[in-house]
């Protein structure tokens, strides 16, 4: 992925989250800051894809999740 593959959005989808788009076009987002260790211990991932943005959105939304219900 270049740089010049970064998804433009009119405002961010998830702040904290940089959101770009793979060669073959499937999406990627990875977060800004690293979770910290007991929340990727409980399975948060802090780079994830998708399909499409919608998709993208529900899996980041769900590391969200898991992050939460660790702190």
């Amino acid at each position: 992925m270049t740089q010049s593959r970064a998804v433009a959005v009119t405002r961010p989808v998830f702040a904290g989250w940089r959101i770009m788009r793979s060669d073959v076009g499937r999406l990627w987002a990875t977060r800004e800051r690293p979770f910290p260790s007991a929340e990727e211990e409980a399975g948060a991932h802090r780079t994830v894809d998708a399909g499409d943005l919608v998709e993208l959105c529900q899996v980041i939304a769900a590391q969200e999740c898991i992050a939460e219900g660790v702190r």
